[in-house]
C-alpha cells in the first residue's frame, strides 16, 4: 500500500510559483518536505507538526510555505519566487514515532515513510 502520494510538480519559469501537495493515508506526528538534485544530497525544506507549527531551511525562508489540512490530512508545500536552484525531486516524508518533538525537522533518518517523489523543474 502506497501511504504517501505526492502531486503538484512540472515545469514552471524563474520566478514563478508552484503547489505541492501530499496525502497521506493516516495521520502522522510530524510530515516534511524533502529534495534531491542530480548529484546533490538529500535536503529538507520544511515541515509541519500536527498543531501546525512550521519549520524551514534557510534557503526557502520568505519564498516557501508549509500547510496542513487537519480536515483531509493533506500536507501542502505553496513555492514562490522559484529559482533555477529549487529544481529537483521533491519528497513528501512522515515521522510515525513520536520523540517528543519534531525537530530537527531536516534530519531524513527520522522520517519513516516516504513518498515516490514529484519533480520541480525551474528553468526558462
Amino acid at each position: 500500500q502506497v501511504q504517501l502520494v505526492e502531486s503538484g510538480g512540472g515545469s514552471v519559469q524563474p520566478g514563478g510559483s508552484r503547489r505541492l501537495s501530499c496525502a497521506p493515508s493516516y495521520t502522522s506526528y510530524c510530515m516534511g518536505w524533502f529534495r534531491q538534485a542530480p548529484g546533490k544530497e538529500r535536503e529538507g525544506v520544511a515541515a509541519v507538526d500536527s498543531a501546525g507549527v512550521t519549520s524551514y531551511a534557510e534557503f526557502v525562508k520568505g519564498r516557501f510555505t508549509i500547510s496542513r489540512d487537519s480536515a483531509q490530512n493533506t500536507i501542502y508545500l505553496q513555492m514562490d519566487s522559484l529559482k533555477p536552484e529549487d529544481t529537483a525531486m521533491y519528497y513528501c516524508a512522515a515521522r510515525t514515532v513520536w520523540l517528543g518533538s519534531c525537530l530537527p525537522f531536516d534530519s531524513a533518518s527520522l522520517y519513516t515513510d516516504w513518498g515516490q517523489g514529484t519533480q520541480v523543474t525551474v528553468s526558462s
